[in-house]
């Protein structure tokens, strides 16, 4: 049981980690950068980043974080330790629903009606469009880059307050 419960905290870490740490690479660099773009440069390249985040690399910490949280908890409470399984499933609650399904809720439908913009040529028009996309995508990807920074917090709480047994 030991290495069930070390190896599920490691991957449950892990996963918490990659996707805070993409969430707030969003933050702190790539959308700054592309408010300071042409703006039709900024549409541009958002769609292509949107169109490729969808891949084989990003589903495990994106997909699978509070499913390994989940799992880890549950075998942490089924041996017998308490306290560190509810901080453990408290941040696969936390990311289930401020990381995946806001995700899925909010940023996502922004990125597909995105898509199906066609980058106008006048500079005027992409403006509006990219301020109106960018300030409402920013301030809930700072959110779930929040919310996912307390879950791999709590996640690495309740690791910490493990004891062998």
């Amino acid at each position: 049981m030991r290495s069930l419960i070390t190896g599920l905290s490691v991957t449950a870490v892990l996963f918490s980690g990659a996707i805070f740490g993409f969430f707030y690479a969003w933050v702190c660099s790539t959308m700054w950068g592309l408010d300071q773009a042409d703006p039709r440069v900024a549409i541009a390249a958002m769609q292509a980043m949107n169109a490729s985040v969808r891949n084989a690399v990003f589903f495990p910490a994106f997909f699978l974080t509070p499913a390994v949280l989940a799992l880890a908890a549950l075998a942490i409470w089924y041996n017998g330790q308490r306290g560190p399984a509810l901080w453990i499933a408290a941040s696969a609650a936390i990311y289930l629903i401020f990381g995946l399904f806001l995700t899925m809720t909010v940023n996502v439908p922004m990125n597909e009606a995105l898509a199906l913009i066609a980058v106008p040529d006048e500079i005027e028009a992409a403006e509006a469009i990219w301020s109106d996309y960018s300030s409402r995508w920013q301030f809930w990807n700072q959110t779930r880059t929040v919310a996912s920074g307390i879950a791999l917090a709590l996640a690495g709480y309740g690791i910490a307050r493990l004891h062998t047994h």
